[in-house]
């Protein structure tokens, strides 16, 4: 059974992959001045991870990636929900799609 994992930011980042699919991000703070980016299904599951040396670098990356932050497009509101908590880690190498690289510039 997976376990809950805690994520304090709310400021949904969103990747419309296809109807109905979303992909979505939420920058969290480290102690170390880092950020980490959490990347989650619909269903709550996180999906992948990435580290980040800045706020500002983990924005540019997810801009960079088709990512748009949810309260910027009124319009979202109407249509995409964000993924409620609890967040759980869901752990398939197959999942890694950002972190490894393959759909990551």
């Amino acid at each position: 059974m997976n376990k809950e994992h805690h994520i304090e930011s709310r400021d949904f980042w969103v990747k419309i992959i296809e109807m109905l699919q979303q992909n979505w991000a939420l920058i969290e703070n480290n102690v170390d001045q880092t950020v980490t980016v959490y990347f989650i299904t619909d269903t709550s599951k996180i999906f992948d991870q990435m580290n980040f040396s800045s706020k500002k670098e983990a924005k540019k990356g997810l801009r960079r990636n088709g990512f748009i932050r949810y309260d910027e497009d009124p319009s979202f509101k109407r249509f995409i929900k964000t993924p409620e908590p609890p967040f759980v880690p869901y752990r398939d190498d197959t999942r890694n799609i950002y972190s490894s690289g393959k759909f990551w510039r």
